[in-house]
C-alpha cells in the first residue's frame, strides 16, 4: 500500500505523538492569532466560538493526512481546499494566497520546532523532509507562489513573519477567548509552551517573556517518559471536552492510560 508519507519517514515519528501535536497546537494558536488574515477565522464565527475546536481540527486534519494511504490523504486535502472555497464565496472575496502560505509554514516551522523541543536536533535532511511533506500538500491544494526547496522555505518564512504578523484587536480577542475556554491554569501552560517553541518575532509582538517557567517540568516530564509514567502527568492537565482526542492521537505510543 502506498502511503502519502513513507512509514519510516520522521514526519510520522513528529505526527505520531500526542504530545507533540500539543506543542504544535500551542506554537499556531499564538501564531494564528497574530496574522494579519485572521479575520477570514472570524467571518465564519467557528474560531471565537470554539477557537481549541477550530485549531484542533487544523492540527487534527494534518495529522491524518501524514497517515493516510496516498489517495485518502489527497481526498482529505481536496476536502479542505472546498471547505475554504466555500468561505470564499459566502464572504464574496478570496483569501490572499500569502495567507495559506501562511498556515503552511506554520504546520513545517512548528513540526521541527516541537520535535526538537520535546526530542532532540533534527538534522536538515530531516527538516527538508517535513516540508517536502507540506509542500505536496500545498502543491495540491493549488497555492500559488510556494517555495520548492527548504533552503527558499527558510527564507520566505523569516519573509511572513516579518510582513504578515500584527497584534491586533482580534489577537487580544483570541486570547481572551484562549483563557475562556481553558481557565487559568491551562492558559498559563499554553502561554508557557508558547515561549519555548515559537519565533523571536512571535514572542516579541506577543510580549511571552524570554525564558518559559516550564522548562523545569519539561526535564521532570522527559524522566517520567523514560520511566512510562509521563501520560499521568499530561493527561491530568488536558481540557476534558478533549482529553479523548488527544489520547487518541498518540499512534507511536501503544499503552494509553
Amino acid at each position: 500500500m502506498k502511503y502519502f508519507v513513507n512509514e519510516d519517514s520522521i514526519v510520522r515519528k513528529i505526527w505520531g505523538k500526542a504530545d507533540t501535536i500539543l506543542f504544535i497546537f500551542a506554537g499556531a494558536s499564538a501564531e494564528f492569532a497574530l496574522n494579519k488574515a485572521v479575520d477570514w477565522l472570524y467571518f465564519t464565527g467557528k474560531l471565537p466560538n470554539d477557537p481549541l475546536g477550530r485549531l484542533f481540527s487544523t492540527v487534527t486534519y494534518a495529522r491524518l493526512i501524514v497517515f493516510s494511504e496516498h489517495n485518502a490523504a489527497l481526498n482529505s486535502i481536496d476536502k479542505i481546499t472546498a471547505i475554504h472555497k466555500g468561505v470564499e464565496q459566502s464572504r464574496g472575496a478570496q483569501i490572499p494566497d500569502w495567507a495559506y502560505r501562511d498556515v503552511l509554514f506554520m504546520l513545517i516551522d512548528y513540526s521541527i520546532r516541537s520535535y526538537e523541543v520535546l526530542e532532540r536536533k533534527m538534522t536538515d535532511a530531516e527538516k527538508a523532509e517535513a516540508f517536502d511533506t507540506f509542500l505536496q500538500v500545498g502543491l495540491r491544494m493549488g497555492i500559488n507562489g510556494l517555495p520548492l526547496k527548504y533552503t527558499e522555505w527558510k527564507k520566505m518564512r523569516e519573509e511572513h513573519l516579518r510582513e504578515n504578523l500584527i497584534k491586533s484587536d482580534f489577537t487580544k480577542d483570541l486570547f481572551k477567548q484562549y483563557k475562556k475556554h481553558l481557565g487559568k491554569v491551562r492558559y498559563y501552560m499554553l502561554r508557557q509552551v508558547q515561549v519555548m517553541v515559537v519565533p523571536h518575532t512571535v514572542n516579541n509582538l506577543l510580549s511571552l517573556g524570554k525564558v518559559s517557567l516550564l522548562t523545569p517540568v519539561l526535564y521532570a516530564y522527559k524522566l517520567m517518559r523514560f520511566l512510562g509514567l509521563e501520560k499521568i502527568l499530561r493527561n491530568a492537565f488536558l481540557p476534558n471536552d478533549y482529553k479523548a482526542q488527544i489520547v487518541d492521537l498518540d499512534i507511536l505510543t501503544p499503552n494509553k492510560p
